[in-house]
């Protein structure tokens, strides 16, 4: 990393604010050339707005932004993109149903060539950096590396020299996030300048040089990563440090409450996963965690498991509840035999955004005293809310507050504690910390592990390793439709996991 030359990107006193909300206060930041910085914070700390300020798609209402020393005002991604600044956002934005050549040819412009034309420099760039690319594949055929890998190409192939990547490996297995980290190492060697967002400090402390750590707006701190313990990066992120580091105890489950058996089911969907004789079990009192790369089986399996996806009754037995068919059923049929479920889509699926929070309570919360001869117990119904937002620290003014005013973090928080409340003698929870800050996390998983101890069954499908060793009894990973055998975490290691979610499963042997 050079530090004779002027900053590639500096940052000075940018504020941008929003009605009720000071999102980045007066933040300085700078990027030297070659350089892997580490951009840290919690849900709401306002990483999200500075990168979009980088990235022209907001304009801040103060500061300065230099590029190569030179004051510049970058009005929109199509500026930033000349200056050289590419960005892969978390959520892909490719089209499944073309070509990987198509998608970088609508991102590049007519002046960039055809597809035809780019396909020989897709090849060569993609080859290049150890990240091959057949241009005529469809991007639905991809798996979820390499999706990313179209992405990043695509920003290669534009003379990049800042690369902003947020959350980049919450959707890959461990293998494909070694190779992403020797692309970025490669870039930097190259001059390319690395901004890196995430939450998983493990990995900052492996990549990153510096850090910058947002708390509230403001920038609370700078630091050498690999100076610092995780515990250390986690306390300038959230200040509290309380159960950040805590070590749950393996558990080992009772009776079986969820019996998933022979379980078949042929999608309708050409781009969906079918499945074929899939088993599973899940205990009274354990947390039996499945991991797997997004697309392989993991929303057609949580539609059925929710019952938003009934089977016919001559195949009720393929799902049970303490030994009941229940494949048949609808939602709130599964509820009343104490079910409940926590959906991967907060907003939209998990809450309606324009409703109150003390209105989502409701919507779940419906069959536990909430309403009495069809009529809503307003009374009842805000302490409901109230409740959920002590327990679990959700920050909001209070449960009339609309369900899209809350940050990610805040609003999985009153989410999953809206369904714990219910004390369910099964929970079904997807991703439940996927984009949450290492504080929100640790309230998580500590309402988790409690309601296992309460004897609960819980079933988490997520694709954060870190997590699923951290609260798992038992792990078994998805792909294609098909399920590892599920085995006891501590017999295991993520190396293993991550064969299992490529399709290894002799590996669980």
């Amino acid at each position: 990393m050079s530090t004779t030359a002027p900053p590639r990107l500096e940052l000075r006193a940018i504020s941008k604010r929003y009605p009720g909300c000071l999102a980045n206060d007066r933040v300085d930041l700078s990027i030297q050339p070659g350089e892997i910085h580490a951009m840290l914070g919690e849900n709401g700390a306002g990483k999200s707005t500075l990168m979009k300020i980088i990235y022209g798609v907001t304009r801040p209402d103060s500061g300065e932004l230099f590029w190569d020393g030179r004051a510049v005002s970058v009005k929109d991604p199509a500026q930033a993109r000349a200056l050289g600044i590419g960005m892969v956002f978390q959520h892909f934005s490719l089209f499944e149903t073309l070509t990987v050549a198509e998608n970088i040819a609508l991102a590049l412009g007519a002046a960039a060539g055809t597809p035809r034309q780019l396909a020989p420099r897709i090849r060569e760039v993609s080859q290049r950096y150890g990240m091959p690319l057949e241009p005529e594949r469809l991007v639905h055929g991809l798996s979820i590396g390499e999706r990313q890998r179209v992405e990043i190409v695509r920003c290669l192939m534009q003379d990049i020299r800042l690369l902003i990547l947020d959350e980049p490996t919450s959707v890959l297995t461990p293998q494909e996030a070694e190779d992403l980290f020797a692309v970025l190492r490669r870039l930097a060697a190259e001059g390319c300048s690395i901004l890196f967002i995430s939450h998983k400090l493990a990995e900052v402390r492996a990549l990153c040089e510096r850090a910058t750590v947002l708390r509230g707006g403001r920038v609370s701190g700078d630091c050498v990563p690999a100076q610092c313990s995780d515990l250390e990066l986690a306390r300038l992120m959230v200040g509290d440090a309380e159960g950040l580091e805590a070590q749950y105890p393996k558990a080992q489950g009772g009776e079986a409450l969820l019996q998933v058996s022979g379980l078949h089911r042929r999608s309708a969907d050409p781009f969906g996963v079918s499945f074929a004789g899939l088993d599973l079990e899940v205990r009274a009192g354990e947390i039996v965690g499945i991991a797997g790369v997004a697309g392989n089986g993991q929303d057609e399996l949580l539609a059925l498991l929710s019952g938003e996806q009934r089977l016919p009754r001559a195949q009720a037995e393929a799902i049970r509840i303490a030994g009941e068919a229940i494949a048949h059923l609808p939602p709130d049929a599964r509820r009343a035999r104490g079910q409940a479920f926590v959906p991967a889509e907060r907003l939209g699926h998990g809450a309606v955004p324009e409703m109150s929070l003390a209105d989502n309570a409701l919507l779940t919360g419906f069959q536990h005293g909430l309403v009495r001869h069809g009529l809503v117990q307003r009374g009842k119904v805000r302490a409901f809310a109230d409740a959920i937002i002590q327990r679990f620290g959700v920050k909001t003014p209070d449960a009339q507050a609309a369900a899209r005013s809350l940050s990610g973090g805040n609003l999985q928080k009153f989410i999953l504690g809206r369904e714990i409340l219910q004390q369910p003698r099964l929970l079904i929870a997807a991703h439940p910390t996927w984009g949450v800050d290492v504080g929100a996390a640790a309230v998580i998983h500590r309402a988790l592990i409690a309601l296992r101890d309460a004897g609960a069954a819980i079933l988490v499908i997520s694709e954060d390793l870190d997590e699923l060793f951290q609260i798992s009894d038992r792990i078994g990973a998805l792909c294609s439709g098909r399920l590892s055998p599920l085995v006891e975490t501590a017999a295991t290691d993520p190396l293993a996991v991550g064969r299992w979610m490529a399709g290894q499963f002799d590996a669980a042997a």
